[in-house]
């Protein structure tokens, strides 16, 4: 758990309930996790919400009787918290939060932890967009960031006082990605840039229907955030998906299986790995209608043609990049990874069964089989999608070093 011991500074605003999944997703990633509640922060969120997801006492006041969570043994705790952890994270950083810790003021834990606090700080504002934009906040961010604390601009969106533009809380994704990177010990893809795919294709039918398949693109999107954690230079090329692209990471969509082809093949040559786990289509209609095909009582047949195949063309065109393939299987699973690696020129296929219950399509988790070009293998149990996306680097890295040697 070395630099993964973060404090999670909860702020009074609206937004002080979406912290709740934030512990959790830090969580997730490895962090232990202390909650520190202002005062306002309460009236949104119950501190015993913060108890029972992270399992850490959580602290609501400067002193004992502060409030009525008496959870305080020590009244100079806060220096305690500040030397036990590496990374303040602060979400919501309210107006009021910023401009206190702007000019140093501290009048309760949260304030007083910031200037006593030794390790690296993470804000993610989140208020009112005539607040946000104010020359005061703006002035107190420019100073916070000027000592080296880092910030997760807020999204653009509908707020809850109704009004739409920037202020709401940027993703809890991409917060945790932040607070990664920043506390990351490990930059070994420091250097590289990383092409990956994501997600389905859709083929059109007619202007309103399409061919399409049950990716989700989740396995695609975490291989680009861990890529990007550890350092990298990436470029996401998706389908379409409902997920927002990890921070910091180029994202290029597309719909098609021809839109995704051109744009792997508008990137090749700058990349150095190159990771193909889209689901992308393998068929398509050549010529499609440009009216809407009306339904009547007789049968429907659809001429579909191959669509380009994108790994063997980038099989082909490989010069030193590392290639690695995915293969969704539901039977064969050995033997079908195996003749993907061949017939593609893959250095690695990753292989799982999508008709296997919590895993594959849709779901959160993962458990795959890593065929290397070097005749082995490697079964990664079943974990997080994040989890295995790290293992993939691991073993990519790894096998790399191998193929190089054998030279």
């Amino acid at each position: 758990m070395a630099g993964r011991n973060a404090v999670l500074g909860v702020g009074g605003g609206i937004a002080a309930y979406k912290a709740a999944e934030l512990a959790r997703t830090l969580m997730e990633r490895g962090f232990r996790v202390q909650v520190v509640m202002t005062r306002a922060a309460q009236e949104f969120v119950k501190p015993l919400t913060f108890a029972a997801l992270t399992g850490q006492k959580v602290i609501t006041g400067l002193f004992a009787g502060d409030s009525p969570q008496e959870t305080l043994s020590s009244s100079v705790e806060h220096i305690s918290v500040a030397q036990d952890n590496d990374l303040l994270v602060v979400a919501p950083a309210t107006a009021d939060l910023l401009a206190k810790f702007a000019h140093g003021l501290a009048d309760d834990f949260l304030s007083t932890l910031y200037l006593a606090f030794t390790g690296k700080v993470l804000l993610a504002p989140a208020m009112n967009t005539a607040m946000w934009e104010h020359p005061a906040t703006k002035a107190n961010l420019e100073i916070l960031r000027a000592r080296g604390c880092s910030v997760v601009d807020p999204d653009v969106g509908l707020l809850a006082c109704g009004t739409y533009g920037p202020g709401r809380l940027a993703e809890v994704d991409n917060i945790a990605g932040a607070a990664e990177r920043l506390m990351a010990g490990r930059t070994d893809l420091e250097g590289e840039t990383v092409l990956v795919t994501a997600g389905p294709t859709q083929e059109p039918i007619d202007p309103v229907r399409y061919i399409t398949n049950r990716s989700s693109g989740k396995m695609g999107y975490a291989l680009a955030e861990a890529a990007a954690a550890r350092g990298a230079r990436v470029i996401l090329v998706s389908g379409p998906v409902h997920l927002k692209a990890p921070l910091g990471v180029q994202l290029v969509p597309v719909s098609t299986a021809n839109e995704m082809y051109a744009a792997v093949l508008a990137h090749i040559d700058e990349t150095s790995i190159i990771v193909k786990s889209a689901a992308v289509a393998d068929y398509h209609i050549a010529n499609v209608p440009k009216q809407k095909v009306k339904k009547t009582a007789m049968r429907l047949s659809l001429e579909l043609d191959p669509t380009p195949d994108i790994l063997a063309e980038a099989g082909r065109r490989k010069q030193d990049q590392l290639l690695i393939g995915f293969a969704a299987e539901t039977e064969n699973l050995v033997a079908e990874a195996r003749r993907k690696m061949e017939t593609k020129n893959c250095d690695m296929v990753v292989a799982n069964l999508v008709n296997k219950e919590g895993t594959g399509f849709e779901s959160d988790e993962n458990e795959v089989l890593l065929v290397m070009k070097t005749g082995e293998s490697v079964q990664l149990p079943k974990a997080s999608k994040r989890s295995i996306a790290d293992q993939i680097f691991d073993h990519a890295l790894k096998l790399r070093l191998a193929l190089h040697a054998a030279q």
